[in-house]
């Protein structure tokens, strides 16, 4: 006996209690949709994907090689195909997830047309997202039991007992293709009020991982853009507890909250924190402050001065009303900032940076491990950063500390074609090879992703395509650079209809109308013409 045939067991006793109104059910067929449909709603997909998460966790906790990694996708077919391609290279999608990107939300789905990323889309427009996605993944699943099904029925005619026993196996250990989407909230789209909401939305529509960041809301910049305004860390706190509430009003206990800090690159607060006592959080906020010293008789009108150690001082103000940071406090804020996150219920952290560095991401968790000994990263590799040029630069610098000659190089032109093939250049792709995995054993990355990069690739790839067709390649062109590459490469969308679900519907129109089923299959069909 097996799970699927339990299963059929199991609704074939209930077709017999309901009597011969039930009669043109098939057990079986149940059993299979029932199979194709495992998930019946988001907050089960939170709940199974949160687990999966809290294992990954504690694994890379005892084992800091068993990172977890993610692509960022802008709509649900690019993560299903995405899926779909691990499993059939990597054969499981174990510690494989999904990214959903702020940045691609805004400069592909909002309504408004292409967005910058500085939360001006439709809120709404992320739980959209996180439900398509898991759609498409569902649907995934579907296709890939339905081509089972197809084989274990042929095994069946063939009277092939080893193979219907092989298949149904295969059937009952089904990997599914549904996996934890770290979804971005961005600064939380308002108050903690706000955040609260669109946490609750996002979870429901499956997501088991929000993460926030510390800017301001109606101020949010890009992490890789100029101009990012922090809060202080009681505004932040508001926010991480509002999304906790969110998660535990709709049973997702153990839901994870990804706690960003923008820090390193943001220069500028819109308010000073309310500080009680000296040494309190507000006060460590207030100390990064660029400020000067002045008496009582120095005020001008409208000042705001904070008193410290006994003495006045003035914080710089802008025109903008926003206060500056002193220069070179970024790394010490976010140090500050991932404490006290994970000290107030975050579980991961992000730290932003501007420039692929594992000793400088090293140099800020070192810091952080000091008080929370299991501290871990969520990173973006971003394609914000020009790798090639970020590790023949640090190459370079390394040669020249090691004493050798870099007279062959200029180092602020090592992007040039003109170094491809060197020795430096090839040392640098030895680096970017090896970033992932050196950066979650000394740098405490847990969780590695690319927040765009298939932002990058359709444009890519609609490029190479549109050059050929449109030039003097024509058709050849698609049929060289897609088709017959799609073919050899054993691309599941070359058979694009059945991807699009036409065997499932047709399958699905023969358990309904048995002989009398119009199916869409049949010898016309021109997708037979690839096997």
């Amino acid at each position: 006996m097996t799970t699927y045939t339990d299963d059929i067991q199991a609704i074939q006793r209930l077709t017999q209690q309901r009597g011969a109104g039930w009669d043109a059910i098939n057990p079986e067929h149940v059993a299979r949709m029932r199979a194709q449909n495992r998930f019946t709603t988001g907050l089960e997909i939170a709940r199974y994907t949160a687990e999966i998460m809290r294992k990954d966790m504690a694994e890379y906790d005892a084992d800091s090689s068993l990172y977890t990694q993610s692509l960022g996708v802008w709509h649900g077919f690019i993560g299903q195909q995405k899926m779909i391609s691990i499993k059939k290279h990597l054969k499981t999608t174990n510690k494989r997830y999904l990214y959903l990107s702020g940045w691609m939300v805004a400069a592909l789905r909002s309504e408004f047309g292409p967005l910058p990323d500085q939360s001006m889309h439709e809120k709404t427009s992320v739980p959209a997202l996180i439900a398509e996605l898991y759609t498409f993944l569902r649907q995934a699943d579907a296709r890939e039991l339905d081509l089972l099904f197809t084989k274990l029925d042929a095994a069946r005619v063939a009277g092939d007992e080893t193979a219907v026993e092989f298949i149904q196996s295969q059937v009952d250990n089904h990997e599914t293709h549904v996996v934890p989407i770290i979804a971005d909230i961005d600064a939380g789209f308002g108050n903690p009020e706000a955040t609260y909401l669109l946490a609750k939305k996002m979870i429901e529509a499956g997501a088991c991982a929000i993460q926030i960041e510390n800017q301001v809301s109606d101020e949010k910049q890009c992490g890789h853009q100029d101009g990012k305004v922090t809060v202080p860390h009681e505004d932040f706190i508001a926010k991480l507890t509002a999304v906790r509430y969110a998660f535990l009003e709709l049973g997702i206990d153990n839901g994870i909250i990804v706690a960003r800090t923008d820090s390193l690159g943001a220069g500028l607060t819109q308010k000073l924190a309310v500080s009680h006592r000296p040494g309190d959080l507000g006060d460590q906020y207030n100390a990064f402050l660029d400020v000067e010293e002045i008496s009582q008789a120095e005020l001008g009108n409208g000042d705001v001065v904070i008193k410290r150690d006994g003495t006045l001082v003035r914080p710089k103000r802008l025109a903008s009303n926003l206060y500056q940071f002193r220069a070179g406090t970024g790394e010490a804020r976010c140090v500050l900032d991932c404490i006290t996150a994970l000290r107030n219920g975050a579980d991961l952290l992000w730290i932003e940076t501007e420039k692929p560095h594992v000793e400088q991401i090293a140099g800020m968790v070192d810091e952080i491990r000091k008080e929370i000994p299991d501290a871990k990263l969520v990173y973006n590799n971003s394609p914000s950063f020009n790798w090639t040029l970020n590790f023949r630069q640090q190459v370079y610098d390394l040669l020249v500390e090691q004493g050798q000659d870099v007279s062959a190089y200029e180092r602020a032109d090592l992007m040039n074609v003109a170094y491809d093939g060197t020795e430096l250049a090839d040392l640098a792709d030895q680096k970017i090879r090896s970033f992932q995995r050196e950066g979650s054993a000394r740098a405490g990355i847990f969780h590695h992703l690319i927040t765009l990069p298939t932002y990058h690739t359709a444009a890519l790839s609609t490029d190479d395509l549109a050059k050929g067709y449109f030039g003097d390649e024509g058709m050849l062109a698609y049929v060289e650079g897609v088709q017959r590459r799609e073919i050899r490469e054993g691309i599941a969308t070359v058979k694009h209809q059945n991807m699009a679900g036409s065997d499932i519907g047709d399958n699905h129109k023969e358990y309904f109308a048995g002989d009398a089923a119009l199916k869409a299959g049949g010898k016309d069909n021109t997708m037979n013409q690839f096997g």
